[in-house]
């Protein structure tokens, strides 16, 4: 996406990130349409992204499209931030969520950071989380930067996993 449209001046990110969300809800409600799904797209601006959410009046229409774990429903946003650069050129770093998916699993994300952080308060010690995908360390590495924390990322997919530590 070109930052500067006919006349020189300068778009604004807001304005560059909702254009993004156009473009990839075109891509998804295609996709609604081949798969014959009903669903609508809300598209929103959120930390410096695109937000998309597919929502159906009745979420199981909509549900097999996140898989297990969420296996989907990560498939589905790559293809759709694919299809965003192919429009624009530019990578596409939006955020996708399915039947509330997403915000159902960063609920209980905040929940194990939260416990976690707990323990490495309360021992002094260093804890090592399970693997989790990209979406899910982000959401634990933000919680634990609220709570002044240390957290690292090790490894590789799929068994890249995050350590707690005490505040250095």
């Amino acid at each position: 996406m070109a930052n500067k449209p006919e006349g020189g001046k300068s778009r604004s990110r807001v304005s560059l990130l909702e254009e993004e969300g156009e473009i990839a809800a075109d891509y998804l409600e295609e996709l609604l349409d081949i798969a014959d799904l009903d669903g609508d797209i809300d598209i929103a601006v959120e930390h410096g992204r695109a937000a998309l959410a597919i929502v159906a009046d009745d979420d199981k229409d909509v549900k097999h499209l996140v898989g297990r774990d969420g296996e989907v429903l990560d498939a589905i946003q790559e293809l759709t931030r694919l299809a965003v650069q192919a429009k624009t050129g530019d990578r596409s770093r939006l955020m996708l969520d399915i039947a509330g998916f997403r915000a159902a699993r960063k609920t209980e994300l905040t929940a194990l950071a939260n416990n976690a952080i707990a323990k490495v308060q309360e021992t002094g010690r260093a804890l090592a989380l399970e693997p989790l995908n990209a979406f899910e360390r982000k959401v634990v590495h933000d919680v634990v930067t609220a709570a002044g924390l240390a957290s690292e990322s090790h490894g590789v997919d799929p068994d890249r996993y995050i350590e707690i530590s005490p505040a250095k």
